[in-house]
């Protein structure tokens, strides 16, 4: 019987929506707003990185939206046997 899967939780955002609807912002000009690089903010959209809260506020001033409406988390089985997303 295989090993059952592993939960975990996943920091997820909705920046590459959010900048499309404020006439396709793009990342750069995101970053300056926020002073960051643009591979900061390309790294958070794609959540292989996770802000610091600091920069989670800063992002969700820039569209006026709540922290919540911004970042959220996801909740993802991995398969044990190689800490990767379980397939359906």
């Amino acid at each position: 019987m295989p090993p059952a899967a592993k939960r975990t939780l996943r920091v997820r955002n909705a920046i590459r929506r959010l900048r499309f609807e404020r006439g396709e912002m793009t990342q750069q000009a995101l970053a300056d707003r926020i002073g960051v690089t643009r591979q900061t903010v390309n790294a958070i959209e794609a959540a292989k990185y996770s802000p610091t809260l600091e920069l989670a506020f800063k992002i969700a001033a820039v569209f006026e939206k709540p922290l919540g409406e911004v970042f959220h988390y996801e909740e993802e089985q991995l398969d044990n046997r190689r800490n990767e997303p379980a397939k359906s």
